[in-house]
């Protein structure tokens, strides 16, 4: 695993920083690609649907995770 990088996103016209490592945003950038979705509109769907217990960076990682783990279990 890599240290956690910041970049920014764009969610509902507002700038924000958020912090994963290589492999979540690698990760992220490709489910996006393969909805035909950028990854601002993505993160603004999970922000949209997540807890606000819940911080963005740790529902990205969580949507990531249940993305591989559906994939894996599909015949």
């Amino acid at each position: 695993m890599s240290r956690p990088v910041k970049r920014s996103l764009t969610l509902h016209q507002h700038r924000t920083s958020v912090t994963l490592e290589d492999e979540f945003w690698q990760a992220f950038r490709e489910i996006a690609e393969a909805q035909n979705k950028g990854i601002n509109q993505l993160a603004t769907e999970i922000d949209d649907a997540r807890d606000p217990e819940i911080g963005l960076a740790t529902a990205i990682r969580l949507s990531v995770l249940a993305h591989y783990r559906a994939a894996r279990k599909e015949p």
